[in-house]
């Protein structure tokens, strides 16, 4: 295997987590494509070092490759003091990794972390949105949603759904899907039983991680007369 390979390895080993990309020096460095394909967005917790009081400025950049002589480009920051920044130009499905160089202005000198990442393994959309419940004739529940208002271009980069519900009092979610469409429904639903649903998302073609639970929507169905 090449070194540049194993270097790549070697970073992808010591940055994945399960819940995005975490840096190995000081700074806590997390990318997430939550909008994709408009921009992949980076934030860091400060660096812990002792006896300081924190860095008062960060430099962000990010190149396309492991390679040092590579352009480099600014992450796009609000303020040198703010701890985020968005990456708005990269090129999509590339098997070359980006990286970040988030560097920390520290009173004693400053502090770069390099996080190494490929855009669509990061995809994380938020949770779906408008989440209702609404009683159709019978034992049924129709479940509704909207994609993540953050999502572009749902149209273009369609998201698939698992949709999870429990009775109140039940000390476990069943869980349907993927699903393609924004609704579903609930069948063989107990009158007179209060019901908790929530919703997630994904990239329709299985890039980057499920994203988290929507805010629960509840419903009470009662016995028709």
């Amino acid at each position: 295997m090449r070194p540049s390979l194993l270097l790549v390895a070697a970073l992808w080993a010591g940055c994945v987590s399960c819940s995005g990309l975490e840096g190995l020096s000081h700074l806590q460095v997390r990318c997430r494509a939550f909008r994709y394909p408009i921009a992949v967005d980076c934030s860091w917790a400060p660096p812990s070092t002792p006896n300081s009081s924190g860095p008062t400025s960060y430099i962000t950049t990010y190149r396309l490759g492991l390679a040092l002589q590579g352009e480099s480009r600014p992450c796009l920051q609000p303020t040198p003091e703010t701890r985020r920044c968005a990456i708005p130009d990269f090129q999509m499905f590339s098997m070359v990794p980006y990286v970040l160089n988030v560097t920390a202005v520290l009173p004693g000198g400053p502090s770069s972390t390099l996080l190494p990442f490929v855009p669509e393994r990061i995809i994380k959309s938020d949770p779906p949105e408008g989440v209702r419940l609404s009683p159709i004739s019978g034992k049924l529940l129709r479940v509704q949603w909207k994609p993540p208002s953050s999502w572009p271009f749902p149209e273009i980069f369609r998201l698939k759904y698992r949709v999870r519900y429990k009775r109140h009092g039940s000390a476990h979610f069943r869980q349907v899907g993927p699903i393609e469409e924004t609704t579903f429904t609930l069948r063989a639903v107990r009158p007179a039983a209060r019901y908790c649903v929530q919703v997630a998302a994904q990239d329709l073609l299985d890039y980057g991680e499920l994203s988290n639970w929507s805010v629960p929507a509840t419903f009470l169905r009662t016995p028709s007369r």
